[in-house]
């Protein structure tokens, strides 16, 4: 019985601390003429996020367990997906594109079925988590120039720098993933985290086009092993890893239309 009661009363605590009101005080929430309302975003994260990032927005939710990669914890201000430079929070543009986007082979669905003003204030709730967002402001996004056409011989060049930057070691020297140092990468939390399949379709982690995989290779992916590469390369180089990580799902997908049979 004394067991139950600490149970209880601990189970007590935790509720009352978590529905007792929104206690952060991050930076407004604004996309454009919208203004983020945390109080409704609380609502909208118990109904639709709880389950995997948990009530703490820990990413300790009833379904992390059996997710891989592991839900995002909120506490810490580290996001994958921003348009903002290595270690910088991101912008409220990047966490409602994500919200809205979802990440690609992950459990994070896309909510675009969600309205823009409760995507927007779910991005105001999901500030609470962190004081990074009261003290801290996001830094300057990246620019992107015009992305030039993707010639065979730009391809040829991004393929040489996909070897002598060591991409391969991670993602292999097919682009699928098995690097000689994939099975002992792990994320900021120290959980095993697979690396990118290149060949496996037109869609990324942060986006689908040439211009966010661009954007990703300056920005790195924060919280894993992806560095970012704004100071390693120049842009034009960029533009040719992005042209030939392009061309290898692109690969891919003439081969399956070729090894199909075409009927008689």
């Amino acid at each position: 019985m004394v067991m139950k009661i600490k149970r209880f009363g601990t189970a007590a605590i935790c509720l009352s601390l978590f529905w007792g009101g929104v206690t952060g005080f991050a930076q407004e929430t604004r996309m454009g003429n919208l203004v983020g309302n945390a109080k409704r975003g609380k609502a909208l994260y118990v109904r639709y996020c709880i389950f995997c990032h948990g009530p703490f927005g820990d990413g300790r939710g009833e379904s992390a367990p059996f997710l891989d990669p592991k839900p995002r914890d909120f506490t810490k201000a580290v996001f994958k997906c921003r348009s903002t430079p290595s270690g910088s929070l991101p912008l409220d543009s990047d966490l409602y594109d994500t919200i809205s986007r979802g990440i690609h082979a992950s459990g994070m669905p896309s909510w675009r079925p969600l309205l823009r003003q409760e995507r927007v204030d779910l991005v105001a709730y999901i500030k609470t988590f962190s004081s990074a967002f009261q003290e801290e402001k996001p830094g300057p996004p990246v620019q992107i120039p015009p992305e030039p056409t993707a010639t065979r011989e730009s391809i040829q060049r991004g393929e040489q720098l996909f070897q002598s930057m060591n991409c391969w070691s991670c993602h292999g020297k097919d682009g699928r993933g098995f690097g000689p140092s994939a099975a002992t990468l792990t994320d900021s939390k120290g959980n095993p985290i697979t690396p990118f399949d290149f060949t496996s379709g037109s869609r990324f982690k942060c986006g689908e086009t040439d211009p966010d995989m661009f954007r990703v290779l300056v920005t790195g992916l924060d919280g894993t092993p992806m560095p970012s590469f704004g100071s390693a390369m120049t842009a034009d180089q960029r533009w040719d890893v992005v042209h030939y990580i392009r061309s290898l799902s692109d690969r891919r997908a003439q081969a399956k239309l070729k090894n199909q049979p075409t009927g008689q």
